[in-house]
Parts: structure tokens; sequence; C-alpha cells
């Protein structure tokens, strides 16, 4: 990028390096992904299997589990994990290893601030197409669930805006951790702080069977929070603690994208 690129964009108010051009970053990757469709279409896939397997085996070997007074099958009760799950995976693997790829190999971004487009906007548009990828894997988890009769409650019209609410935490904060990246081999603490979250934040058991001193910590997580926000929509047992799920995962949204608007920046216009 020129000096006077440079100069220039760095003369600008932070308002105007904002948001208003981020969709075309989002456009920019639909039609990247218009030819490698099927790469995003089987990530879809692995939850589902998750949940045929305890539909069909192991939940007839667990039975019933009793959730806020109600006895609920095992399916029913982690179909909203997995869903939270998929959401998940939909969002950090599109902000971490992708991102990586166009910031410090494709020189994507190089090309994309020599426009009027600024860091923010990078920062945004990615994470906004991040959470759409996990937005897509929930609507598809969740038409599963409901042809499966895996819903218990109205209140699950409101999963797919919670659903993406879990995609913006987990891809700003995913995109904000790829700009300190230095290789490929730093992916693997990624692999290392999903596998856990996955197998151990309530999803397949009940919080309750957490030993007491282990169960305060699995309530910090940001999956526990997306999974206990999304089976309280789907189980009808929403409460003031649901408003503070949410509330933990915007949070941890709007930290992550300011964090990666501003790193973005400095490593592009240094």
């Amino acid at each position: 990028m020129s000096t006077t690129r440079v100069l220039a964009l760095r003369a600008l108010p932070p308002s105007l390096l904002g948001t208003k051009r981020a969709k075309h970053l989002v456009e920019r990757n639909f039609l990247v992904y218009r030819h490698t469709w099927l790469i995003i279409v089987s990530g879809f896939f692995e939850p589902v299997f998750y949940l045929l397997s305890i539909r069909v085996g192991i939940g007839h070997l667990v039975g019933n589990l009793h959730i806020a007074g109600r006895a609920v099958s095992y399916a029913v009760f982690a179909a909203p994990a997995l869903l939270a799950s998929s959401a998940m995976n939909g969002a950090i693997y599109e902000s971490t290893m992708n991102i990586f790829h166009k910031l410090r190999y494709a020189r994507v971004y190089d090309a994309v601030l020599s426009t009027p487009v600024g860091p923010r906007d990078v920062a945004l548009g990615e994470i906004s197409f991040c959470l759409l990828r996990g937005a897509a894997y929930s609507t598809a988890f969740l038409a599963v669930m409901l042809i499966m009769g895996l819903v218990r409650s109205w209140w699950a019209v409101l999963v797919l805006p919670a659903a993406v609410l879990v995609g913006f935490a987990f891809a700003a904060v995913g995109m904000a951790t790829t700009t300190y990246m230095r290789s490929w081999q730093d992916f693997d603490f990624v692999q290392v702080a999903i596998l856990p979250l996955f197998l151990l934040s309530a999803t397949f058991y009940p919080l309750s069977t957490y030993p007491a001193g282990l169960r305060w910590l699995v309530q910090l997580t940001p999956l526990y929070q997306a999974v206990a926000l999304i089976r309280a929509l789907t189980l009808g047992t929403v409460g003031p603690t649901s408003a503070l799920h949410a509330l933990y995962l915007l949070v941890m949204g709007l930290t992550g994208l300011a964090v990666a608007g501003r790193r973005v920046g400095q490593l592009l216009l240094r």
C-alpha cells in the first residue's frame, strides 16, 4: 500500500473508517463461495450426525432428564446444545483459518484497503459473513429438530436470532484472535480451546452433574452461555437469566469486533 494511502487513512476520523462499506466484503465472500459451496455445506453434517446418533442410539440408554422440573428426553436436552455448537463452529472456523489466509498469504486486505473501504469495514464485513455462515448452519439444524419433534416451545421462534448472536460473539473473538496468530501451527490452540468447550459446556450433561468446584467455571464459558440461552428457548424455560446469557454474548461480540478492527488497522497500516 502506498505511503499516501496510509497517511490518508490515518488522517480520517474513526467514524469514517467505520461500517458503511462493510457490505462489500460480505458480497465478495458470497461471490468466492459460489464455486466452493460444498465446503460450507459439509460443515452442517457433523452436528446432525451427533444428533442422529443420540436420537436412535444413546438417547434410549440414557432415558429422560429432569430440566427445570420437566422430564425431557435426552435428545430434546442435547439438540439445542448441538445447535449452539453448530453456530459456534460455523463462525469460528470461518473467522480463523480463512481470515488468516487472506491476511497473511493472499494479502486480500492490502488490496481492499486501496479502495475507500477502511479497517473497521474489513472487520465488520468479515464478521458479518462469519455469523451468516453460522446462522445458515443453525437454520438447517433447527429444521432437522422440528422434523424430529425436538422443539417443545413457541419460544423457539427466537432461536435463529439467538444463533446469530452466538455466531457474532464467536466470529468477532475468532477474528480478533486470528490477528495475533503467527503461523498455521498456532491454530492448534484453537482446537485445544474449542474441543473442551464442545464437550464440557453442559452440552451432553446437565450442569448439576458437574463437581461443585468445576460448575462455576463451566458457567463462565461462552459456549455454556449460548447453550443455556438456546436450550431455554427450545424448552420454554425462558427467564431473567436468559437475558444475562444474551448480554454476555453481546458484550463478547462487541469487544471482539473492537479489537479486530483496531488490530487490522495496526497490521495493514503500519
